[in-house]
């Protein structure tokens, strides 16, 4: 059977799992038995669609079903910044080296999961307003939160894959959309622009400690958009550089978002979705919802932790920490990486890892005590509309006070020198380019730019030629990777769809 029927004929059957669910809203709890014409007729049936969206975005941090990989590694392999230690993920191997195929299982997962959300969406969307005796205001603000989740989500598969079938609304058994065509980047484009534009004038609060979306969740998703239609492959026009900066500059000028004073609270469970969080994947084990981010990232067999598995999945190479400028506190051992550790057999003797691993997901309770991690994996955090607003700023406005008091305000607390007006764009990339490291953000930049920092010259190479600073024949970027290829599975099922170029 064609995935999108499975998909959309699931959809339904996902939201059941939600019916019925106690105080938390992402906490899963399968009491009631509802058939199909029995959904949508309540408020509390409304709730628990929306609650659907949020429980299946986990897919990005969760694991793919096989050792050591997640789907949020897939971005980050081909970025040429990391190393592994897990030789039993073929997926990563192949990503890191620039030798995988249409066959790769992370490639079914986003466009599977991904798609998922999206039927889900078009399902609140079409039925909530359907209900009878919903508050307005109610009715507005779910709405407003599926259309976000259907942007998002169409955010991801549009850079990842270029163009994809656009579905806006439920497929049915007989439907045509069963075996849809792609369509063009730019429709696609349009559809996250009006659905986010849409939910914006939609019932959302400016805040919500719980992690549900917001208008700043929304208005920070749509900078960055405008960010990515003013670069490559769409080239949209200089006005998008413009409408990136002034949307980035709502938020910074409307909302109580501010960096934390020192990066520890980053991964600190008491400061999730709030102060620099704006928008964050939900775990609790509490509810037996967790994911393996901390041990993945661990330095493999170190037995520095409780975890049975320290699995050594990524760590940065030497080559990326090098490129930092002298001084940045990014760098000092447990701020964003570390290379020692107490022993967890006696604490008393610290491990070298020989190594830089990354530290900026580190769960010390986890770690020390329960082997259970439920830190939140964060897409949007206040840093990255700061320097949104200073990238987008600087092309549309050049360098003002403000664009230098957005990345100055990055850089301060890496207790860097602070930019002057003699900055260049490539400054303000290279800050970027070391503030979100490992946060599913370099790709796509490399992408949008068509540019990639060598490490070794310190200067932006053309994407088509960069060559990786590891192997004895480092791997090397073509034009093919400007795009992830569809799905193999996909194209055996549905004839309609091609393959990207090159694959």
């Amino acid at each position: 059977m064609k995935l999108i029927k499975h998909t959309y004929m699931a959809a339904l059957g996902s939201i059941a799992l939600l019916l019925g669910s106690c105080s938390d809203f992402l906490e899963e709890d399968n009491k009631s038995n509802y058939t199909e014409d029995e959904y949508f007729q309540t408020a509390d049936q409304a709730e628990a669609a929306i609650n659907t969206l949020y429980t299946e975005l986990r897919f990005v941090s969760d694991g793919s079903g096989t050792y050591g990989e997640s789907p949020f590694m897939m971005l980050e392999f081909p970025t040429g910044l990391v190393n592994t230690e897990v030789g039993q993920s073929q997926a990563n191997n192949d990503l890191r080296t620039l030798t995988t195929n249409a066959e790769n299982n992370y490639l079914f997962v986003w466009w599977e999961r991904s798609y998922k959300i999206i039927a889900n969406a078009n399902l609140a969307i079409e039925r909530i307003p359907e209900i009878e005796g919903m508050d307005e205001n109610q009715v507005s603000n779910l709405i407003g939160q599926a259309r976000f989740m259907r942007a998002f989500s169409y955010f991801n598969l549009v850079r990842i894959f270029g163009d994809v079938p656009l579905i806006l609304e439920p497929v049915e058994a007989d439907s045509e959309l069963l075996y849809p065509e792609r369509s063009p980047q730019a429709d696609v484009y349009e559809l996250i622009v009006q659905d986010l534009t849409d939910a914006e004038n939609a019932s959302l609060p400016e805040t919500d400690d719980s992690g549900r979306v917001t208008l700043g969740t929304v208005k920070s998703l749509l900078s960055s958009v405008y960010l990515t239609m003013a670069g490559y492959p769409l080239q949209a026009g200089d006005q998008y550089y413009q409408l990136a900066a002034d949307k980035a500059k709502e938020v910074i000028d409307d909302f109580d978002y501010e960096l934390f004073d020192t990066y520890g609270k980053l991964h600190d469970k008491e400061n999730e979705n709030s102060g620099e969080f704006i928008f964050q994947n939900q775990y609790f084990a509490g509810a037996n919802i967790t994911n393996g981010l901390t041990a993945w990232l661990l330095p493999r067999a170190k037995k520095i932790s409780r975890f049975s598995d320290e699995f050594g999945c990524m760590y940065p190479t030497n080559s990326f920490i090098a490129s930092h400028e002298a001084g940045d506190k990014r760098i000092e051992e447990q701020e964003f990486y570390f290379t020692e550790y107490p022993s967890i057999e006696n604490a008393d003797n610290t491990v070298s890892f020989g190594n830089y691993y990354i530290f900026k997901y580190f769960n010390e309770d986890a770690v020390l005590s329960t082997a259970q991690n439920d830190l939140n994996w964060t897409f949007i955090r206040y840093a990255e509309v700061l320097l949104t607003y200073a990238e987008a700023g600087f092309e549309a406005y050049g360098a003002t006070a403000e664009v230098l008091d957005a990345v100055n305000q990055v850089r301060d607390r890496a207790n860097l020198p602070l930019f002057d007006a003699s900055v260049s764009r490539e400054d303000i990339w290279k800050e970027r380019f070391h503030e979100l490291a490992f946060e599913n953000k370099t790709w796509f930049d490399m992408v949008r730019r068509r540019k990639v920092l060598n490490l070794e010259s310190g200067q932006w190479d053309d994407f088509v030629g960069h060559r990786f600073s590891y192997g004895e024949n480092p791997p090397t970027l073509t034009e093919k990777y400007l795009l992830f290829p569809v799905p193999q599975r996909e194209i055996n099922n549905n004839t309609k769809l091609s393959q990207n170029p090159g694959w």
